[in-house]
């Protein structure tokens, strides 16, 4: 069922993606400190991510559009404006616009998941919060 649902998310978020790709297996392909990022996809309407976090993601919002995250693997607490709730494997939410957010990760292993960003996201409207 796990994986019918991730199958079902990426196609829905993603629905002109056309390599298949086993997320249960994509590992990072580097060392790295706190987060890894890999593009997944990209058009004028999407941004798709697997993103591995080992620590925190800071506080900050995105100007000019949306997120929806997937938890692949991992526990952390999450805040997004002013709700602050665990998340864990096969969790689903969205951020809105504009809204500001971060995660603590609090599991041993990395938080993965998928972001799906809309519209597209080239980094140009993050902005941290002091």
């Amino acid at each position: 069922m796990k994986k019918l649902i991730t199958l079902l998310f990426i196609l829905i978020g993603i629905s002109s993606f056309s390599q298949v790709t086993n997320l249960e297996k994509l590992e990072p392909n580097e060392e790295y400190e706190n987060i890894h990022v890999k593009k997944m996809y990209s058009d004028s309407l999407c941004t798709s991510f697997i993103i591995w976090i080992k620590k925190e993601v800071k506080a900050h919002k995105h100007e000019h559009h949306s997120e929806t995250i997937y938890v692949l693997e991992g526990r952390g607490t999450m805040v997004v404006g002013k709700d602050t709730f665990e998340i864990k494997e096969g969790d689903f939410f969205n951020i809105p616009m504009n809204t500001a957010h971060s995660l603590k990760v609090t599991s041993k292993e990395a938080v993965k998941v998928i972001s799906i960003q809309a519209p597209i996201f080239d980094g140009s409207d993050r902005v941290f919060i002091k």
